[in-house]
């Protein structure tokens, strides 16, 4: 489990692709040598597993799933040797929990359609796919290459948020153009809420108990 705060940013090394999946190689030296192979590490949002470590360099293996689903499969990804990504390490006990419950469970991709600066802030947004706009909610949290942010305009399927000075210095959205593929994922809260309702509607309804007559009364001996 991640917070969306990006600690890190890395260079992508290498991205190696074929129908059934891939490898990823980032050069990561101010996060690479606390790393162990093993470990979870979230790269754009995406949680992957680490398999490999070397001179300030960490690999992970990208599943036929992963590549289908997030922005390393996705066409003009600009994800090219030197890219800038956002690295994120799992949550631990007793760390700060700062912006909101983030999986690492990509959904979908979204295009940035802007980055408009707005004094010293920027405005950044992103057109979402029409089966993700039902997770999108105004004020309500997003994952943006697993960036915690908050809707702030929603509109013809584009969410727009507030970028302040700090985020757009620390993490890739100082890097991105209109066209521009994005990691996005839901807050799962969201999701679950959606999942009780499907079920609850798909239920039976329950059975009600047989109403109190006086031969009922009598019938348990009243």
């Amino acid at each position: 489990m991640f917070t969306g705060i990006i600690e890190h940013t890395g260079a992508l090394e290498s991205l190696e692709l074929d129908r059934n999946g891939g490898r990823v190689t980032i050069h990561a030296p101010s996060l690479a040598p606390s790393l162990a192979v093993s470990n979870s590490i979230a790269v754009n949002g995406c949680c992957l597993t680490i398999v490999g470590l070397h001179n300030a360099r960490l690999s992970a293996d990208l599943s036929g799933e992963t590549v289908s689903k997030t922005s390393f499969g996705a066409e003009s990804s600009g994800l090219k040797q030197g890219a800038r990504v956002n690295l994120e390490q799992p949550l631990t006990a007793g760390k700060e929990f700062g912006g909101h419950f983030v999986l690492g469970h990509v959904d979908t991709v979204g295009r940035v359609t802007h980055l408009t600066p707005e004094g010293e802030s920027w405005w950044f947004g992103v057109q979402v796919p029409e089966e993700f706009a039902r997770y999108v909610v105004p004020k309500g949290s997003i994952t943006i290459d697993g960036i915690s942010l908050t809707v702030a305009r929603w509109h013809h399927n584009i969410a727009e948020v507030a970028v302040i000075p700090y985020t757009y210095e620390h993490t890739n959205i100082r890097d991105r153009k209109p066209g521009d593929p994005v990691n996005l994922e839901g807050d799962v809260l969201g999701k679950y809420v959606e999942r009780y309702l499907e079920a609850r509607e798909g239920a039976p309804a329950p059975k009600l108990p047989a109403p109190i007559t006086l031969a009922r009364l009598q019938e348990e001996g009243f």
